[in-house]
């Protein structure tokens, strides 16, 4: 059974969903680089962006820790491991 073809305003809600998605990591990320909060601060931002990806992606969860995942992981092994 084939899926139906979105239509463009599907499309463009889509698109908008991700723009927003990649806004926020990469605002948690400049943050987590940039500033001096404590490690345990950071791991809040991460597990609410999280959050926020799957509200706005329901199901997709298994996306979220292969995309994204790594690059908060890494931020944070720079970032707090070598203090």
């Amino acid at each position: 059974m084939k899926k139906p073809v979105p239509t463009p305003e599907e499309i463009a809600a889509e698109n908008k969903k991700l723009r927003m998605l990649r806004f926020m990591v990469d605002f948690t990320l400049s943050l987590i680089y940039q500033s001096d909060m404590p490690r345990e601060e950071a791991l809040v931002h991460i597990t609410k962006v999280r959050r926020f990806a799957l509200r706005l992606f329901p199901e997709k969860e298994l996306a979220f820790e292969l995309l994204y995942a790594p690059k908060f992981k890494r931020a944070i092994r720079e970032v707090y491991v070598s203090h």
